[in-house]
Parts: structure tokens; C-alpha cells; sequence
């Protein structure tokens, strides 16, 4: 959550901080801020409230001058959203600028402390009582800059992601993490950028620093990159090559940038899959499994933990899990299993699964397997990235950067992953047979061409859409591999429509959602043709009889649901197990319809952001 974008150099840093928080809008877009310093060594701050757009047009008439600068898109949480509470802020003399990602948790009593000494507050952020404490450290101890940064860092508590300008040095930023992803941006000419992620930096350079905890930064205009830690023990960073093109960041046409990655899936998958699958389409081999074989076999139980969508991936990678290799899976609300005091043993193998791989949440939870002697495996989109370094071993999803803030190429290239992991799991077990293994892998590479047959239904959700856009509520059925797809599909419709929706296990219904069944109660089922098709059947005339307007994704050539649901979407046949890959994309397209026939920007949803690095 929030975006951190920074440059110093020879160029002008305006243009370039603007550019990088459009970047990073998808992280939060409640305000938006820069601070910059002059050719006259002035610090200058301009913020305002809303999108980036509303910043540039507030900075029309500013002194936007100076080649060094730090830039913030916010997502509120201490301080409700407003130009005052927009980063970045001053400190009290206005020597210091300091834009934060993250929560100081302890910020209420160091607050305090300050207003005892005098100190005053202009805005209601925890981020605002870190700057001035830093200046107070230096006031009251005479001491600079970088200094005073590790002092206040060891007393407070909490995640952060910060870069700090001052005005008497106006050829460096000093930065520093913990919990909060920061990336350092090595150029040619003796300059650098600053950015939470790649995705600003890419433009300008493929040499990265990605920051650990407990780091900070230095970077001066023609000096090498200082890395430290709070007690001023100089490190040695590893400077990574990053592999983000421009055209991956950019809409290509597209009118928002989900629906851009909604289509780009068959690609994505077939990039998640290239290396891994042979030429022969008959085997899959991940290096993780090769590496860690024993350990990966052996497992008497499995916990999977995730938030959101991720969380919906790993239900259908459970049902994977156990069907093909014989192995217990639990599956975990990361923000609930760190909290529970959760039974864990040196034997269970914990997969952590996260798009953006800095989930708070998830990581935490990273935390808590490992001190408990657990084997920790990886999936995640951001190389890079937190979870993978935390992790023992893992698997990169490899579907490219995901903009739009409601996931979908991340949710499919995730389960993908478990698809590949669960075979390859399986094959080594012999829990099934060599035959079963490679029809199943074969069948495996066919999906990204029935994903775009299922994409040929664009035109007819987008002309069904409009009817949907009165609903007040939504339910979404499904049963087996497919439940968690409904609890996928109604969580899409939610976070961009604001139709409340809710996903169920169709069998359920009777048991609770059926009394809220009307005809002004749309009912999406997912209703491809398997083992519980029958029963899905019985469960529309359920729907049907009270009066409820049934949408029916079934398989092509389907004729018993299209005499019963008032539309169908008809897709391509496939197994069983990978159906939410192919019947995914009419839900995804079905909720950016509902949202455009509404009027909402389906990028960036009210009140959500791309990457949740608090609690």
C-alpha cells in the first residue's frame, strides 16, 4: 500500500517523480505529494487531494524545478485522506521532507513525548511524528541526517518504507525499510531512483538494489550506493538485473489495464509454463521439487497460507494437492493463522502464496512456520520481492506486473503453479499413474488456447452486462474445483462494481443464502460439465423455483442448463481439476462489464490498493 517513487541526479526529477507515481498508482490513490529541492536550495512540498492527475494540475503554477526529489501516492491509514494528511511532510523547520509507507504503531506515545517539548502537528499521520522526531534526534543530540535516521529507527516500532530529503543536502536521500519493500535504482551517470517496486525504475535502469529489512540507504549524486544497518554496520548489496519491459507498464491500447491483463492471460500462462514443461508436453520439472524433493514428498500435511485472491487460489491447489498427491492440505487466512497460536510441526510444509509477495500478513505468517521448524515454500509474481527472499525455495508465477488493482492474470498464473506443483508432487509419489500424468500435463498446455476461446466471449458478457447493473446483491454457486471459483468470481464483482456479491458452495445454499432468492437476485452458477454436474443441476432448480435469474457458465454444447438458466456462457471442455482456469475469464470479464456499465474505474477501486504491506 502507498507508492514511494525518488531520483537524484542531473535530470530534472519532476517529470520523472510524476511518471513513476502514476506507476504506482495501484498502491493507493487516496492523495498525492512531492517534495523537491531547488536550484536555490529551497525545499519546496506540493500535495493534494485524489489521484496523481489532481497533483500535476495543483502543480501547474509551482516552482516544480531541481534535480532531486521524493514523491508519494497514498493510501490512508492513520489520518483520513486529505492534502494535510498527504505525504510528504515537513519537519517543524521545514529543513526535512519524509514520505513513509507502512504504520508506526508506537506513534501515539513518541506523539506525545514531542508535544511535551513543544513540538506541533499539522496533520493526523503517524508518518508526520516520525519526521519530527528525526529532527528532534538531531536537534537535541547535534547530529545529521543519517545518524538521527538510526537512532529514531531503533525506537519506534512498526513496518516502513521511508525516503527523507534535507535541505542542507540537497545531493541525497537516505531511505530505510522494514516490512515494506523499497528498491534502489542504480543509473549510468552516477544518479539513482528510488521506488517501491520495478515498475517506475524500468524506464531508466535494469540494475536494482532491492533493500532487506532493518537497511538504510544512502544515495549520493556520484558516489557509490551507502547500504547500512541501524547500528551503522555497512552491508554489501547485491545488484540485481530486473527484466520489466515498458510495454508490460503500459496499457497497449486497452482501455484499463484489467482488462488489458484479463487478455494477456493465455500469454501469461504460457510464459508461467515455458522452462518447466518439455518440448514433448508430456513432463513438468520444477527446480524447487528437484531440490527439495525429500522434503516435499515426504510431507504429512501441507498448510497453505494467503489472503484474498490468493487465498482463493490456494482452495483449488488443496483440492489438487490431495486429490493427486495423497497429502492432507489445510488452507489459512494468513491474517488468522499468525494469530491463533496454530498447531505447526517440523514436519508440515507451509506454501505461502502472494501476487505481490510483501503481504504483511502473509509474511508474518512466513515468520511463525519457520521459528516452528516448518518447511516454507514460495508463489509469488514479484521477483525480488520479500516472500521469496523469506521463503526456503518456491516458484515465480512469471505473468509480468499486474496493475489493475483486482487480480486476475496473478490468480490464474497461481494456479497454474499448483497445478504443476501438485503434478509434479504426484509423479514423484506415484500417487498416480505415469499415463494419468501425462494426459494430465498435455491437457495442462492446451489451456491458454481454451482461454482464448473462453476470451471469445468478451462481446456477448459485455452485452449482458447492463442488465446486472441494478442489482443490490449477487450470489455466486459452485461445487467442487469450482466453489472457490465463486468465491473468486464474487470477490471480482465486489471490488470493482460495489455490488455486494457472495460466493457459496452451491450445495449450501439450502442451508442459509436460498431465503434471500428473488427475482431481483441475479445467481451466477458455475456449471461445467464433471462428476458433480447432476447435482449442480438440481441445484439451478432450486434457483428457479424461487424465482431466482440463473447465468450459467456451461460447457460447449451443453443441453439440459441452457433449457433452465435465463443466459449461458459456454465454454471450452477441459479436466476437471483446471476448469477455474478457463471458466476464471468469463467471471473476470462478467465483473469489469458490470463495473463499466456502472461508471467505475475498474483500475482503481475505492478503498482497496494493489500490495497491502500493513496488517
Amino acid at each position: 500500500m502507498c507508492g514511494i517513487v525518488g531520483y537524484v541526479g542531473t535530470s530534472d526529477a519532476y517529470d520523472i517523480l510524476i511518471k513513476g507515481l502514476k506507476r504506482l498508482e495501484y498502491r493507493g490513490y487516496d492523495s498525492a505529494g512531492v517534495a523537491m529541492i531547488n536550484h536555490d536550495g529551497n525545499l519546496n512540498i506540493y500535495k493534494a487531494k485524489g489521484k496523481v492527475a489532481e497533483l500535476e494540475t495543483f502543480c501547474q503554477e509551482k516552482d516544480t524545478s531541481g534535480c532531486i526529489g521524493i514523491a508519494h501516492t497514498r493510501w490512508a491509514t492513520h489520518g483520513e485522506p486529505s492534502s494535510t494528511n498527504a505525504h510528504p511532510h515537513f519537519s517543524q523547520s521545514k529543513r526535512l521532507a519524509l514520505i513513509h509507507n507502512g504504520i508506526i504503531e508506537n506513534y501515539a506515545t513518541v506523539k506525545e513525548n514531542l508535544r511535551e517539548r513543544g513540538i506541533q502537528f499539522q496533520s493526523d499521520t503517524d508518518t508526520e511524528v516520525l519526521v519530527q522526531f528525526i529532527e528532534f534526534i538531531m536537534k537535541s543530540n547535534g547530529i545529521e541526517l543519517l545518524e538521527a535516521v538510526q537512532v529514531a529507527l531503533h525506537q519506534v516500532i512498526g513496518a516502513y518504507a521511508i525516503a527523507i530529503l534535507d535541505s542542507e543536502h540537497p545531493d541525497t536521500i537516505v531511505c530505510a525499510r522494514q516490512s515494506s519493500p523499497l528498491v534502489v535504482g542504480l543509473g549510468s551517470n552516477g544518479d539513482f531512483y528510488l521506488a517501491s517496486d520495478a515498475s517506475p525504475i524500468a524506464e531508466y535502469t535494469d540494475k536494482v538494489v532491492y533493500l532487506n529489512d532493518g537497511e538504510i540507504a544512502v544515495m549520493q549524486l556520484g558516489h557509490e550506493l551507502q547500504v547500512m544497518n541501524t547500528d551503522n554496520e555497512m552491508q554489501h548489496p547485491k545488484i540485481n538485473q530486473i527484466d520489466v519491459t515498458i510495454g508490460q507498464l503500459e496499457k497497449g491500447g486497452y482501455p484499463y489495464f484489467m482488462l488489458k491483463e484479463i487478455f494477456e492471460q493465455p500469454n501469461c500462462i504460457r510464459d508461467c509454463m515455458r522452462g518447466r514443461v518439455n518440448v514433448d508436453s508430456d513432463r513438468i520439472s520444477l527446480s524447487a521439487v528437484i531440490d527439495y524433493r525429500d522434503r516435499l514428498v515426504q510431507a504429512k500435511r501441507i498448510i497453505i497460507v494467503a489472503c484474498g485472491t490468493s487465498w482463493h487460489a490456494g482452495l483449488i491447489g488443496k483440492q489438487l494437492i490431495e486429490s493427486l498427491c495423497r497429502i492432507s492440505v489445510e488452507v489459512e487466512y494468513a491474517s488468522e493463522f499468525r494469530y491463533r497460536d496454530p498447531v505447526i510441526t517440523k514436519e508440515d510444509v507451509v506454501i505461502a502464496i502472494s501476487q505481490s509477495g510483501e503481504t504483511a500478513d502473509t509474511l508474518a505468517a512466513i515468520e511463525l512456520a519457520k521459528k516452528a521448524g516448518a518447511f516454507v515454500f514460495g508463489i509469488c509474481n514479484s521477483i525480488g520481492s520479500s516472500i521469496p527472499r523469506q521463503t526456503q525455495t518456491g516458484v515465480y508465477i512469471h505473468v509480468g506486473p499486474e496493475i489493475g488493482v483486482a487480480s486476475t492474470k496473478a490468480f490464474t498464473g497461481q494456479v497454474t503453479v499448483l497445478s504443476m506443483l501438485a503434478l509434479c508432487i504426484a509423479n514423484e509419489k506415484h500417487t498416480i499413474t505415469s499415463e494419468t500424468y501425462k494426459k494430465m500435463v498435455a491437457e495442462l498446455t492446451r489451456i491458454p488456447e481454451k482461454m482464448e476461446q473462453a476470451l471469445q466471449t468478451n462481446e456477448q458478457i459485455e452485452r449482458l452486462a447492463p442488465i446486472f447493473t441494478y442489482a443490490k446483491n449477487c450470489l455466486y454457486l459452485g461445487r467442487g474445483y469450482n466453489y472457490p471459483l465463486a468465491l473468486e468470481g464474487a470477490l471480482k464483482l465486489k471490488e470493482i462494481s460495489y455490488i455486494h456479491a457472495e460466493g457459496y458452495p452451491a450445495a449450501e445454499m439450502k442451508h442459509g443464502p436460498i431465503a434471500l432468492i428473488d427475482s431481483e437476485m441475479p445467481v451466477f452458477v458455475i456449471a461445467t460439465r464433471d462428476r458433480l454436474y447432476e447435482k449442480v443441476i438440481s441445484n439451478i432448480q432450486e434457483v428457479r423455483a424461487r424465482g431466482g435469474r440463473v447465468i450459467a457458465l456451461v460447457t460447449k454444447g451443453d443441453n439440459q442448463i441452457c433449457k433452465l438458466a435465463d443466459h449461458v456462457i459456454e465454454l471450452p471442455d477441459t479436466f476437471e481439476c483446471f476448469q477455474p482456469l478457463v471458466a476464471s475469464i468469463p467471471l473476470q470479464l462478467l465483473a469489469y462489464h458490470i463495473a463499466m456499465s456502472k461508471g467505475k474505474d475498474v483500475d482503481r477501486p475505492r478503498n482497496l490498493a494493489k500490495s497491502v504491506t500493513v496488517e
